[in-house]
């Protein structure tokens, strides 16, 4: 077997429906209305299935931004020049951006992935580079099979080393022209249209979003893929920050550590890693729902509750950042409420 299949080998036999009982207890047994604290709720008693123990730990915590350029620009997807995705990367190492603040404030640990930028190399990063950016997927394969294997296989690597350092990550991503690359995933394997897939990213007009619809138009008809062959999907159109953060989550779930998916570009990591292991959404939670139209249709087809609907679509792991701090807050209450009987409340039986 290869790493991909042996990472994904055991992942069936973790269920244990004694954890998830006793966790559903224990909120029960706390002093508030049953069922009154709605998704969190939900959201602790998957994070007990995924540790596997009844008191979950979330007090590690770290956010892997996977970055990534894309050949596709070329096409005029985006409102902004593939340099955008390298300088963005020296704002993330000098602490400057968005989900720098957030990482701050919330206490997690940032992790930026060089995946696949163009350009110098970046001190200060986890140097995974597979290439300098995706090729143009309109004028072939945006990667062999072999270097998606690999950005895959170094996501397996970056989740168990993950692993000895933190309870609970979130993932997010940075590379500019990547709306279009996940909007072609969601296509292949969700049967969803161009114009249903097709949205504004970084700000485009109707204009801009009427070419990205007919980019995928012509991608899809351009490509042989086979929705039952995730590779086949992801060298088709990439991008490297995509196939790493699929492989990121498998390995979280071979490690059984809990991984928070950001938005629709983390979403279609998602998708491709649910290729490989359809069981895959017992272990990972959603952050929250984007303002990108597609990832209402990405959430649906895999059956997801979100934390959060704040209309955003930034990326950079902001919405898995955000819903780290619900999910530690409601992990707190779970763990060091009182019961009904250690407060000397009447409960109803």
């Amino acid at each position: 077997m290869n790493t991909i299949e042996k990472t994904v080998a055991p992942l069936g036999r973790q269920s244990a429906p004694e954890i998830t009982q006793a966790a559903r207890d224990r909120w029960d047994s706390l002093t508030k209305p049953r069922g009154s604290l709605g998704i969190l709720e939900n959201c602790v008693v998957s994070l007990a299935e995924i540790q596997g123990r009844v008191m979950p730990s979330v007090e590690r915590r770290g956010i892997y931004v996977f970055c990534g350029d894309h050949g596709i620009t070329e096409e005029g997807v985006s409102l902004y020049p593939s340099v955008v995705t390298q300088e963005m990367v020296n704002n993330f190492v000098r602490g400057g951006a968005a989900i720098s603040v957030l990482c701050r404030q919330l206490g997690i640990q940032a992790r930026i992935v060089d995946a696949g930028v163009s350009g110098p190399k970046i001190s200060g990063v986890i140097d995974r580079r597979i290439a300098e950016g995706t090729r143009n997927f309109l004028k072939g394969p945006a990667m062999s099979r072999e270097q998606a294997e690999a950005a895959i296989e170094c996501g397996i690597g970056l989740a168990t080393a993950a692993a000895d350092d933190f309870d609970l990550v979130g993932i997010g991503e940075m590379g500019i022209g990547n709306t279009t690359s996940a909007s072609a995933i969601l296509c292949a394997l969700t049967g969803a249209t161009p114009e249903e897939a097709a949205g504004r990213g970084t700000g485009l007009d109707n204009t801009g979003v009427a070419r990205k619809s007919e980019v995928l138009r012509k991608a899809l008809s351009l490509h042989r893929i086979y929705p039952n062959d995730p590779l086949s999907v992801v060298s088709a159109f990439g991008g490297f920050e995509i196939a790493m953060m699929a492989g990121f989550i498998l390995g979280c779930a071979s490690q059984r550590l809990a991984v928070v998916v950001d938005g629709f570009i983390s979403g279609a990591a998602f998708l491709i890693a649910r290729g490989f292991y359809a069981d895959i959404r017992r272990h990972v939670l959603f952050a929250h729902r984007s303002a990108e139209k597609a990832h209402v249709r990405l959430l649906t087809e895999v059956d997801a509750n979100s934390l959060l609907d704040l209309g955003l679509c930034l990326g950079e792991g902001t919405g898995a950042a955000l819903a780290m701090g619900l999910l530690t807050s409601a992990v707190s209450m779970y763990r060091e409420m009182a019961t009904f009987a250690e407060a000397a409340v009447s409960d109803i039986k």
